[in-house]
């Protein structure tokens, strides 16, 4: 009877541990998508930065042309090549910030690696104390019928 309630604990220990598992497991999954999402509004922001940068570029050779051209185009080349700078500039940090993004999408790629292997542990742990109840609930259903079978012949005696 000790045994089949340290069993049953170890059940319902189990059974509760594998919920918990399941539970970070779908956090996880959570915030992985999040992160995807995440990774999704990044690349167009790149994308975005990109298209500003060929714009850029072309405004670039457009005031190169014009500085060619005449000498009083000279002051808007100027103002284009500061306004390039401020873009370049610009770039420069969302550059810098999708680095730092993208460095920290891998930690949370190595952070969600880390949590999937334990989950992975915690169901193997659940599977490993499913089987020994399985096996003990079997040997208890194996004893109860030897004793009740020793009864049996002892009431006969």
């Amino acid at each position: 009877m000790h045994k089949l309630n340290n069993l049953r604990l170890e059940a319902d220990a189990a059974v509760e541990r594998a919920e918990k598992a399941e539970a970070l497991n779908k956090k996880l999954e959570l915030d992985l998508t999040g992160r995807d999402q995440e990774i999704l509004s990044l690349t167009h922001r790149l994308h975005v930065v990109e298209d500003t940068l060929e714009k850029t570029e072309a405004k670039l050779a457009d005031a190169k042309a014009a500085h060619e051209d005449s000498e009083t185009s000279r002051t808007t080349a100027e103002n284009l090549q500061r306004k390039i700078q401020l873009l370049e500039e610009e770039l420069d940090v969302a550059e810098k910030n999708v680095k730092e993004t993208v460095e920290k999408l891998r930690q949370v790629d190595v952070k969600a690696e880390h949590f999937e292997r334990q989950v992975q542990r915690a169901e193997s742990e659940r599977d490993a104390m499913e089987k020994k109840y399985e096996e003990a609930l079997a040997e208890y259903q194996s004893s109860k019928r030897e004793l009740d079978e020793l009864v049996a012949s002892m009431e006969g005696i």
